[in-house]
């Protein structure tokens, strides 16, 4: 694995709430650490987010609110669980913020479309059986079970109270669903003072649901899996189709999407995050009842260093062997816990309106596919590229199919893609 960079090595055995950085693990201070989950744990993952360091918005993502935060305000973020159960816990995650984050109080219930709430179906949330917490820098924490019952597709409205200032953010941004603010206590509102919102989900990495089927699979990777080009609030996402295929045919199984947009294998980047290789344990790996892996990685390696735009630098040129190598590393790690792989080879890129195309970028997708689908190194494969691949030139995407950018899939090009995925390979 020589050709990896020391930094993005994974390490698998890391103490829960540890930070890594720069390929070495780091204990974190944190009043409330994440448990390490056995085999036996009846809790299962039915809705995630990865985290990301705050960044300001631009003309793709829109604005959010991640680099001022919040104070003496409330937020309400809406999700969509993939599988139901009993009880429902949240997790909340201060990876990256600078400070401690007074959680002041929170809740959730059921929503009913914007930032509304179903009467009566709002429940407290604790922590360690108090309304109030603090998460140290670098660490999340999960709520106390909450006796809420969940249906699969069933949509959830998280609420959180911020008396002290947060600073920075933590958060997701190209969540593709409004989160809503107010200004003080609004915990249990029923959502007609949430009259600001963004499309990004701020603390709240995780959903997770007990007494359902127990089992969750994890889609990782970048803007493909977090569903750029998708339509806003359609849950168009291909893993948003996947679930509701698993929902469909009885399967049942949550599916969590960790995709964040611009990330990258190898390296980190200001708008992408943390590096692939430097996240999946904690995205992935650590997720409760997480049986399998979707892995979607390699397109911004391939593309980045056409591109100057720094929300993205650095940008070096990357190898075939290199990318290669990383996707060892995850398959590598996934294997010591017991987790599935399954790798998707990467759609076509010629056609993108802006400078992330050429012939050397076509031959390393084209070398990472062919190791995708030939090497049997991933236990099962997603033809990504066969399903998105236009007729006529393999190297562009099928029209119908293409967002706007000439680059990422749309709402049917997502479709095409969650119909590729079988289930009996999860």
């Amino acid at each position: 694995m020589a050709n990896v960079p020391a930094a993005v090595k994974i390490t698998v055995g890391a103490a829960a709430g540890a930070v890594l950085i720069a390929g070495m693990v780091q204990a974190s201070p944190a009043r409330h650490a994440v448990a390490r989950l056995t085999a036996a744990e009846p809790w299962a993952t039915t809705w995630g987010a990865a985290m990301q360091p705050p960044v300001a918005g631009d003309e793709d993502s829109g604005p959010n609110w991640s680099p001022r935060g919040f104070r003496n305000e409330s937020v309400r973020q809406v999700v969509r669980v993939g599988a139901g159960g009993r009880r429902v816990r949240v997790r909340l995650s201060n990876r990256y913020g600078e400070r401690p984050l007074t959680i002041a109080g929170a809740a959730v219930g059921r929503s009913a479309g914007d930032a509304l709430v179903w009467p009566g179906s709002s429940r407290p949330i604790t922590f360690g059986r108090a309304a109030a917490t603090e998460i140290a820098p670098g660490a999340e924490i999960v709520s106390d079970p909450v006796e809420l019952t969940t249906s699969p597709m069933e949509k959830l409205a998280v609420s959180l109270r911020f008396t002290e200032a947060t600073g920075p953010a933590t958060f997701h941004r190209f969540a593709l669903t409004r989160s809503y603010r107010a200004a003080g206590d609004r915990l249990t509102d029923t959502g007609d003072a949430y009259r600001e919102s963004t499309s990004s989900w701020y603390f709240l990495s995780g959903v997770e649901t007990e007494g359902g089927p127990g089992r969750s699979v994890a889609v990782f990777g970048d803007s493909l899996v977090d569903g750029v080009g998708t339509t806003p609030e359609a849950d168009a996402r291909f893993p948003d189709r996947l679930a509701e295929r698993l929902a469909a045919g009885r399967h049942g199984y949550g599916v969590v999407n960790v995709g964040i947009g611009s990330n990258k294998l190898l390296r980190s980047s200001p708008c992408g995050g943390e590096s692939a290789l430097a996240r999946f344990r904690r995205d992935v790996l650590d997720r409760p009842g997480v049986k399998a892996v979707i892995v979607h990685l390699g397109a911004n390696d391939i593309g980045a260093p056409q591109v100057s735009d720094p929300c993205v630098q650095p940008n070096p040129r990357v190898t075939a062997e290199q990318l290669v190598q990383g996707h060892r590393e995850l398959i590598r790690a996934a294997r010591e816990r017991g987790v599935k792989t399954v790798g998707m080879t990467l759609p076509p890129m010629k056609g993108a309106l802006f400078p992330f195309w050429n012939a050397e970028a076509e031959r390393l997708r084209q070398e990472l596919n062919r190791w995708i689908r030939q090497s049997g190194e991933y236990d099962a494969v997603v033809d990504g590229a066969k399903a998105l691949a236009a007729p006529d030139d393999p190297r562009m995407p099928r029209p119908g199919y293409v967002f706007k950018d000439g680059l990422h899939p749309n709402d049917a090009g997502h479709l095409a893609l969650a119909a590729a995925i079988d289930p009996g390979n999860l």
